[in-house]
């Protein structure tokens, strides 16, 4: 087994083509190949599987992959200490549900950088995508909420995928609507003072399961339902239509949220949100450092962070 050949392997589940692979490694497509072949042949077991849209890790080849990115990330580390050549570039990446807090954090985390130049990216996506992002190495780590609807079938993807979910913090659940929304007189609301309001909610693409869905009671039938993919939208959609939707109450001024108004919804049901990451994977010093961030944010929305020791 050679460094180069982890270092290959990274790149192809990192573009998903072995062509594409060869042309950012400037090497010949066979080459490539022959060089995962041998892989295989040594750890006598199967890393990837070629398909017409591209190629994936095997179960035995995501697991070798939690081992493989640790030896890779552990010599970029010192070779950017000991080596006089321009270090790589940092490099971050967070997948998540659609979260204010989410954000915030994130752009703290940018600010605070001592670096000329990084590569971070922060997707907020579709829940399934949350878990192919941490399968694929896109993504160093996941946000998402459980509740007791949800808790089961997603815990056993977690768990097929060698993921962990890691508790951040409980809320109860709010609605947001807009700030000339005539529910904004109440202190609190019931599904049934809703009834008249467009429902808004995120798509989950394929995946489109009620357990896969960002908001809670995600089976209760409404008349009216708007499906949108981004928060610009389903906020422009909550002043435009008087539309609302279910989250966990928090919002961020600083992230031009101020037109949009959090209300407790009287329900007997409340919501986890926590990080999922690789449980052979130790979070690298940039995620640690995320991660600290995110957790004052979450303190200073008003909410206890779960003390995993307990």
């Amino acid at each position: 087994m050679r460094l180069e050949q982890l270092e290959y392997l990274e790149m192809i589940v990192k573009t998903g083509s072995f062509n594409e692979a060869s042309k950012r490694l400037f090497m010949t497509q066979p080459s490539l190949s022959n060089a995962i072949k041998k892989l295989e042949e040594e750890l006598k077991i199967k890393l990837l599987l070629r398909t017409k849209t591209g190629v994936s890790l095997t179960d035995d080849g995501r697991e070798f992959m939690s081992y493989s990115k640790q030896v890779t990330d552990q010599v970029s580390l010192l070779q950017e200490r000991y080596k006089k050549h321009e270090p790589r570039k940092k490099s971050f990446s967070v997948s998540a549900q659609h979260y204010a807090f989410v954000v915030s954090a994130f752009v703290e985390l940018l600010k605070g950088l001592d670096v000329d130049e990084y590569n971070f990216t922060l997707r907020e996506t579709e829940t399934q995508n949350i878990f192919d992002d941490l399968n694929e190495f896109k993504s160093e780590i996941g946000i998402l909420y459980l509740n007791n609807f949800n808790e089961k079938v997603l815990q056993k993807i977690m768990k097929e995928n060698d993921l962990e979910f890691q508790p951040l913090f409980n809320a109860k659940p709010h609605i947001f609507v807009g700030y000339r929304n005539p529910l904004i007189k109440k202190k609190s609301v019931k599904m049934a003072d809703l009834e008249d309001y467009p429902y808004l909610s995120y798509e989950q693409g394929d995946a489109n399961s009620f357990f896969f869905a960002e908001e809670i009671l995600s089976t209760i039938v409404h008349k009216r339902n708007i499906k949108v993919s981004d928060r610009a939208t389903i906020f422009n959609l909550m002043a435009g239509v008087n539309g609302y939707t279910i989250s966990s109450g928090i919002i961020s001024n600083d992230l031009n949220d101020d037109k949009i108004v959090a209300i407790p919804l009287d329900v007997d049901d409340s919501m986890t949100l926590g990080l999922v990451k690789h449980k052979q994977i130790e979070l690298s010093l940039t995620a640690a450092e995320y991660l600290k961030i995110l957790k004052r944010h979450i303190q200073n929305y008003g909410f206890q962070i779960i003390d995993e020791n307990n």
